[in-house]
């Protein structure tokens, strides 16, 4: 059974989770940043047992993914990590529906209903 967040409890959560996200899309950027040194790297490492710059990734690779394990630990749902979406379930009239946060907003400003998504995002003063 999913947590359910009201309001309050989902801002509450964002305090903890932003600075989360902000290490998230910090290694993204570093990851994407390297890619183009990451094959000739694999490729040299499989024939001489390793590689300084293969294995630096590899430890951002297993940040990320502690990091994005914390999130998720605390209920929130990664909608989407390259635009830093997150969603956090929540109760609107009986029925399930999303507290929604994109990395760079500030408090939780919008809401959508389940099928919507992104695109159907509504201002918090209609939640």
């Amino acid at each position: 059974m999913p947590r359910y967040f009201t309001l309050q409890e989902a801002n509450e959560t964002l305090d903890t989770i932003r600075p989360l996200m902000e290490d998230v899309q910090q290694i993204r950027r570093k990851i994407l940043e390297d890619q183009p040194e990451a094959w000739p790297a694999i490729e040299k490492s499989a024939g001489n047992g390793g590689n300084r710059a293969l294995s630096n990734m590899v430890q951002d690779f297993e940040r990320f993914d502690a990091l994005i394990h914390r999130i998720q630990q605390a209920g929130v749902l990664i909608k989407d990590v390259n635009l830093g979406l997150l969603d956090f379930p929540a109760l609107k009239d009986g029925r399930e529906v999303y507290l929604c946060w994109q990395y760079g907003e500030g408090e939780i400003a919008f809401w959508h209903e389940v099928e919507a998504g992104f695109a159907g995002r509504q201002p918090i003063e209609s939640f």
